[in-house]
């Protein structure tokens, strides 16, 4: 499959509390974007994490609600990192696509989304 043929997730430009964990390392990130498929932060000062282990994020929506998920870093430059999700769980998953539901406003579009995640 090239380049052009891959499918690309809608990327929401989002501001929330974001924590990620990796074992006994915990980093607070600034979260840049979050797709249906994984996310993008700027990469801590600290950083030290492993890239070959998954990392556990928590995305703070607000004091009570949050998008949980296992990730795997995907890629990473000077400055960022992206991840891409292994796992959610399905109250995740239901915040997430709201979310995502709210910002692109293509429904159709979302459900083609959600149909290539299998």
């Amino acid at each position: 499959m090239g380049t052009q043929e891959r499918r690309v997730f809608s990327r929401v430009t989002f501001d929330a509390e974001t924590d990620i964990q990796q074992g006994s390392n915990l980093w607070g990130v600034t979260l840049i974007d979050l797709s249906l498929k994984g996310i993008l932060i700027d990469m801590p000062e600290e950083w030290d994490g492993n890239a070959d282990d998954d990392y556990h994020v928590n995305i703070h929506l607000n004091k009570t609600t949050s998008i949980t998920m296992t990730v795997r870093e995907r890629h990473q430059t000077q400055h960022h990192i992206g991840f891409e999700c292994h796992h959610i769980d399905i109250d995740s998953i239901a915040h997430l696509r709201r979310l995502v539901e709210l910002n692109i406003g293509d429904l159709t579009l979302l459900e083609r989304e959600l149909a290539a995640l299998g």
